[in-house]
Order: C-alpha cells, then sequence, then structure tokens
C-alpha cells in the first residue's frame, strides 16, 4: 500500500518560513511523480508542486511560484517544500501525493496522505 508520512506543518508569520516534508513508502510502477496540494476549509483543492521522479521536472502553482521549492532526495524516499515568504493565504492542509507523471500543468493525484496543517498568521 502507498503510504505518506507529512511533518513540518505549524504556525508561522507572515513572511516566514516553514519546511515540510514527505516520506512515501509502497510506491509503485505507475508513479512517476510526487507533490504537494493544499486545501482550505470552504474551498478547493489547489495543486502548489510538484516533481517528476525520474527527470526531476518541476511545476509550481502560479500562487506560490518564486517562494516555495520542491525537492526529493530519492535515496532517502523523502520529499519537501520548502516555504519563504508566506502569506496569509497559504493557511491550509497541505498533503504529500503520488501521479503518475509531472506535467507543466500539474500532477493529477492518486494517492495522497492525511496532511499536515500550515497556519499563517498575520
Amino acid at each position: 500500500d502507498v503510504q505518506f508520512v507529512e511533518s513540518g506543518g505549524g504556525l508561522v508569520q507572515v513572511g516566514g518560513s516553514l519546511t515540510l516534508s514527505c516520506v512515501a513508502s509502497g510506491l509503485g510502477g505507475d508513479v512517476h511523480a510526487i507533490g504537494w496540494f493544499r486545501q482550505a476549509p470552504g474551498k478547493e483543492r489547489e495543486g502548489v508542486s510538484c516533481i517528476g521522479l525520474l527527470d526531476g521536472f518541476t511545476y509550481y502553482g502560479d500562487s506560490v511560484k518564486g517562494r516555495f521549492t520542491i525537492s526529493k532526495d530519492s535515496a532517502k524516499g523523502t520529499f519537501y517544500l520548502q516555504m519563504n515568504g508566506m502569506k496569509s493565504e497559504d493557511t491550509a492542509t497541505y498533503h504529500c501525493a503520488a501521479a503518475p507523471r509531472a506535467t507543466r500543468w500539474g500532477c493529477r493525484y492518486d494517492y495522497w496522505g492525511p496532511g499536515t496543517q500550515v497556519t499563517v498568521s498575520s
């Protein structure tokens, strides 16, 4: 079974930084990208970022470009989302997720974890 263990969420002030981590296991041959999406209460799911496992291709949503950075440590099966210059609108539950591929339009996820809460206070 595909499993994700997300960590690193918490409370941060506007302009601050957080780094989310995700340990993914049980990934099958149908998974070639890992990423993050977020969802806030009453809002639609929003793709944040994803990275191709083989080619390292990266996608960023327009709202996080230039502020967030996704990276991977393949040896550890761990994925990171470095978040800088945080804004109140970044407040959401962030889910680590797996997809067949990463494209310039983002990732369509088939599996995801329970999420970690990120709250940005002003």
